[in-house]
């Protein structure tokens, strides 16, 4: 059973979103204002639709925080979809039975959950597996993973993201990124030479009635060494990664550290060398490199921990495809909801929530404690059994240390 665990429930046209979490230490600082600031970086980036400017997402903190400390009860928020309002979807997505003729979606859309889920639910109407299926859900989990944030915070820990890429335009990373700077980019970019390129690769697609992929980076630093374990396969760490980046809407491929990279190279040229203890700046057991992103067989190895997303361009596009009618087979175009014409500037924040779910899960597994105060002190017992055995040994009462 994961410690940190969490549930999301509602539809993109629906009433709103809510979120359960639980396995939250009691004593968090924690306010819906801290929520809000994550959920209004996913709303941003160049290339978002008019969705975003109807939505203002704000959580409302509803049970397991009390005077701005958590109790160590399970946290439920709530969020209101602001386009239910509108008398059209009041009626397509009402929860009781209406006495007026609602109309079906029937053409199936290329690229999207249409086809499988109707099958496998067996609804004659896409409406109730498009509505699940949105990457309007992900507000939820940014929400939730604002509050893993938060008790990452705790340990020190800090998660951040930037655009690699958007279609073929490449950022060159600078060795320190201005992480102020990136929140500052329309498109959050490290590189300030390819925003302008990127914001042109966005136009050009939103003029051609299309949409463009590209890539988003994931960076946490502090992260303790020893979270995950290599002893079981759904406890590594990396793996654990894998899947929650996978589960954001478009993402197709995940890379961590140099994976990619590293598979043409001999091993000599991939391994990160453990650097003696006279080389050591910042902790115990630094590495010359860190093409691993931070996790060896599973486990995080004190490094940064580098994951990468690589989305699709969504299959939402502004024009309608060839494809099949649900109920006939037969031969006709798809429909077309509003949609965003670029999103990897927004699906960095959605990574970084889903590698701060993980990440605080791992960390819970491994220091436990019912109050944070009791989750950082086992942090810290452990911080100091890190290191050399001999330096250990010197350090415990009547261990030859001075």
């Amino acid at each position: 059973m994961s410690a940190f665990r969490f549930l999301t429930a509602g539809e993109s046209h629906g009433k709103g979103l809510v979120a359960v979490v639980e396995g939250v230490p009691a004593g968090l600082p924690l306010s819906a204002d801290q929520i809000a600031d994550d959920l209004a970086r996913r709303q941003g980036g160049y290339g978002r639709g008019r969705r975003q400017q109807i939505e203002q997402d704000r959580a409302e903190i509803v049970s397991g925080v009390r005077h701005g400390l958590t109790i160590g009860s399970p946290i439920a928020l709530t969020m209101v979809n602001r386009d239910h309002e509108n008398a059209n979807w009041r009626v397509r997505m009402a929860v009781e039975p209406v006495d007026q003729e609602v109309e079906r979606v029937t053409l199936l859309r290329p690229g999207h959950a249409d086809l499988a889920g109707t099958q496998k639910y067996g609804f004659d109407d896409v409406r109730p597996v498009l509505e699940r299926s949105s990457a309007r859900e992900t507000a939820a989990r940014v929400a939730i993973g604002a509050i893993a944030r938060a008790l990452l915070a705790e340990l020190g820990v800090s998660v951040r993201s930037h655009t690699l890429s958007v279609g073929d335009v490449r950022a060159h990373v600078p060795d320190r990124i201005d992480w102020e700077a990136v929140e500052a980019s329309p498109v959050r970019v490290a590189d300030p030479g390819a925003e302008a390129a990127m914001i042109a690769a966005i136009d050009r697609a939103k003029e051609a009635l299309d949409t463009v992929g590209g890539i988003f980076e994931v960076r946490a630093t502090g992260v303790p060494m020893g979270l995950g374990s290599h002893v079981h396969w759904d406890r590594r760490v990396d793996g654990r990664l894998a899947q929650a980046i996978m589960s954001i809407n478009a993402v197709k491929a995940v890379e961590v550290g140099e994976g990619v990279a590293g598979a043409a190279l001999p091993g000599s040229q991939v391994q990160d060398v453990i650097l003696p203890a006279a080389a050591w700046e910042r902790r115990p057991w630094e590495r010359a490199t860190n093409r691993a992103g931070g996790l060896e067989g599973g486990m995080t190895n004190g490094e940064e921990v580098v994951v990468r997303g690589y989305l699709k361009p969504i299959s939402t596009v502004p024009r309608r495809m060839p494809t099949a009618d649900l109920l006939t087979g037969e031969e006709t175009t798809s429909f077309y909801e509003r949609s965003d014409a670029c999103v990897v500037p927004a699906a960095g924040v959605i990574g970084e929530a889903m590698v701060s779910i993980v990440l605080a899960d791992a960390a819970l597994e491994k220091f436990g404690g019912d109050h944070i105060d009791e989750f950082r002190r086992n942090c810290e017992a452990f911080a100091k059994t890190v290191g050399p055995r001999a330096a250990r040994e010197r350090s415990r009462p009547g261990g030859g240390g001075s």
